[in-house]
């Protein structure tokens, strides 16, 4: 079971790190550069090549079920669910089989109203200390619960 973490704008890193140690779960940062890395032996940053999509290409590669993945890219967490991995955006909404169809629908939606408006650029809500909080939470449930789920010998 690992913590991935796509890093790259991502308002929980601090959080994913802190939840992660309290658990002694193996965490992964993964980002293009940026960061220092955490000298915490559970947690590894992985700096991947600059480009479109990378650190999504290399977590997307590993993930799999027991896994966790922390993002707010929906075509990243779409791979990953498929992939059988628990996935989290950065509120704490879990992204799962019965409902990442529908968000990844409403993001391309979104995409093609905004490709369609010019005068509709940017909107949406900033991230708030509601939000930074349901994530803690939400996150320390879903590592328990992968936990638990977690095949014996592993």
């Amino acid at each position: 079971m690992t913590l991935y973490v796509d890093a790259d704008a991502c308002p929980v890193k601090d959080e994913c790190i802190r939840v992660a140690e309290r658990l002694a779960t193996p965490c992964v940062i993964v980002c293009n550069g940026g960061l220092r890395p955490s000298n915490h032996p559970l947690v590894q940053t992985v700096f991947v090549p600059d480009g479109p999509d990378e650190a999504d290409k290399w977590i997307a590669e590993r993930a799999g079920p027991g896994d966790v993945v922390v993002t707010g890219d929906i075509p990243l967490a779409a791979r990953a669910v498929a992939a059988g991995a628990r996935v989290l955006r950065h509120d704490g909404t879990a992204l799962t089989p019965a409902n990442i169809g529908n968000v990844l629908a409403t993001r391309d939606l979104m995409a093609d109203l905004r490709a369609a408006d010019p005068f509709r650029q940017g909107g949406g809500r900033g991230f708030t200390k509601a939000d930074r909080s349901h994530f803690l939470d939400a996150l320390d449930r879903t590592l328990r619960a992968a936990m638990r789920e977690k095949p014996d010998g592993d």
